[in-house]
């Protein structure tokens, strides 16, 4: 009884009464603590006696409704305790939304809810090595979820590491001991290097003359760039980390030279504010998933040109534009050989990747709920549920 009274004298002293401390007789103290709780709009539901002999549950609803009048938390620290958070931690989060939008994307058995916690079994990586890459993970030495046993999972974890080194990715001074025990920045470089692998493979895989040659980092600038140039524009992109993509313009002018009728430029800003940055960030976003190009970012990646997602987004138009090309090209002869004066070929740009386009491949459609087709379904066998069936418990 006597908690309550400190309780209420901290919480709300102008209403505090200097006689409920001083008061002897419990019943009567219990009253003056009833009363000014009153006056913090606290319903009157349980008596003085309720209080001396400390009826459990009445008491406890007694303290609720005090809690909800005045819980002694002010909106300025929670301000405050938003506004302390690291911009890693941000970043970290939208990083994770990306990858969790690119493995459910990939058509794998597991849905992933949270990064972070549903890779540290090593089961959902090995799903995704195994779609990426087949054939690369040996299943017999795999164990399937729940894993009640540590060691099982640092197993699978270890495989993951072996498999990624063997796809040359850089992982110095990692183990699968680091992805078991959740350490997000570990997980994190991880993803990237596992998606960038796949963007690269696939782009690979659509050039015909390609010979093997690997896909590179500047193979997708350079593309974009003679892109927009051949367009008749003038933007150019010296680097993923380029500035000036934050006002989106460049990537609205790459949208429009693969797809002439997809922008609507009425729609498009100048891009010099913060909110005409986002607004056409937001539109970038609306137009590339009209296409059908695979966009996992947020309209933030581009105003803070974030390079690896910025990647990302480049690589999908690229990927976009070499799957229709074979049409482009063919019909740009059909014209030619009848008027060769009046052709303007649809996405004529007079580079290399022309002749390197691709065979048909089913487009790749993804929404904020992340599509559950396959973003690697065209150039790689599926990993079957029978061969799921077949790993060990």
């Amino acid at each position: 009884m006597e908690a309550f009274a400190y309780l209420l004298n901290v919480l709300a002293p102008e209403h505090c009464s200097p006689s409920t401390l001083d008061t002897k007789d419990p019943t009567q103290r219990a009253k003056l603590v009833l009363d000014h709780a009153e006056k913090m709009n606290c319903k009157r539901y349980l008596t003085p006696t309720d209080i001396v002999e400390g009826s459990a549950n009445l008491n406890l609803a007694f303290v609720a409704q005090i809690f909800q009048q005045r819980n002694g938390l002010s909106t300025d620290s929670k301000k405050i305790s938003f506004a302390e958070m690291m911009p890693d931690e941000v970043q970290a989060s939208r990083e994770e939304r990306a990858f969790r939008m690119w493995i459910n994307s990939l058509g794998i058995s597991t849905y992933v809810n949270c990064v972070f916690e549903d890779v540290r079994d090593g089961w959902v990586l090995l799903e995704v090595l195994d779609k990426i890459s087949p054939g690369s993970v040996h299943w017999k030495h795999a164990t399937k979820p729940p894993i009640k046993m540590p060691f099982r999972k640092v197993e699978n974890c270890n495989q993951i590491v072996r498999i990624g080194k063997q796809l040359r990715l850089s992982l110095v001074n990692v183990a699968g001991h680091d992805i078991v025990q959740g350490n997000k920045k570990l997980i994190l470089a991880y993803l990237w290097q596992l998606m960038r692998f796949n963007i690269l493979q696939l782009l690979k895989n659509l050039r015909f003359h390609s010979q093997g040659k690997e896909m590179t980092d500047a193979d997708i600038l350079n593309w974009a760039n003679r892109k927009v140039k051949n367009s008749g524009r003038t933007s150019q992109m010296e680097s993923f980390k380029d500035k000036k993509l934050s006002n989106g313009i460049f990537f609205l002018e790459l949208l429009s030279s693969v797809e002439p009728r997809v922008v609507n430029w009425n729609l498009v800003t100048k891009g010099e504010s913060d909110d005409e940055k986002k607004l056409n960030a937001t539109y970038i976003i609306s137009v590339a998933r009209k296409l059908g190009c695979s966009v996992f970012l947020l309209p933030e990646d581009i105003m803070e040109v974030n390079p690896k997602m910025i990647l990302v987004l480049t690589a999908s138009i690229m990927f976009w534009s070499l799957q229709r090309q074979p049409s482009e090209e063919s019909e740009a002869s059909e014209i030619s050989t009848d008027d060769s004066s009046s052709v303007k070929a649809p996405s004529s740009d007079g580079e290399d990747f022309g002749s390197e386009a691709a065979e048909s491949i089913s487009n790749l459609t993804m929404d904020d709920a992340a599509s559950e087709k396959s973003f690697v379904e065209s150039i790689s066998s599926p990993v079957g549920e029978e061969k799921v069936a077949n790993t060990p418990n």
